[in-house]
């Protein structure tokens, strides 16, 4: 009889370690809300943005951009997004927009142009959602560039790319 009773408690005991092994699993996925993404790497011309770790792409997402996306952001109200070397240095949970990450745009260079050539260089150059409030927006259909200069993705894209990327993560924007 003992050894019966011995065999029950190791596999209550292995149970018991079991659950506890699950909990930490469901815990630690729960707190997946940062990997560790090296660089965000925009594709202008294709319309897609990579999440890459290392050496390898973790995520794609297509992806909507300014009204006149060909060409390096110059000015405010050109409806261009910029191309460069940038950092995503803001999140601003209070937008017009489904949830917005700043990326730090102008930065010295953008500002030095922008002064050689006697215009405002513009701001306020986010990857974000669709607008708040107006139902289906045009970039659903994808190929639609509306934005005003910054990059748009769709809302659950949006939640995925906020637990994947860190405030001060590089991103790269070329055509």
């Amino acid at each position: 009889m003992q050894p019966l009773f011995i065999f029950i408690i190791s596999l209550l005991l292995v149970g018991q370690a079991d659950a506890t092994t699950r909990e930490k699993t469901a815990a630690a996925s729960a707190n997946t809300s940062i990997v560790d993404i090296d660089l965000v790497k925009v594709d202008k011309s294709a319309r897609k943005m990579y999440l890459i770790q290392g050496d390898r792409i973790l995520k794609s997402y297509s992806i909507a951009l300014g009204a006149n996306p060909k060409g390096h952001k110059l000015r405010e109200g050109d409806k261009r997004t910029p191309e460069g070397q940038y950092t995503l240095d803001y999140l601003n949970e209070e937008s017009g927009f489904y949830r917005s990450i700043r990326i730090n745009y102008p930065n010295d260079r953008d500002i030095k142009r922008a002064k050689l050539l006697g215009v405002d260089p513009g701001g306020q150059i986010m990857i974000h959602g669709q607008k708040n409030g107006n139902g289906p927006h045009p970039s659903e259909n994808r190929g639609e560039d509306w934005t005003d200069g910054c990059i748009a993705i769709a809302n659950e894209e949006m939640d995925e790319f906020l637990r994947m990327v860190k405030l001060g993560t590089p991103i790269d924007i070329e055509w």
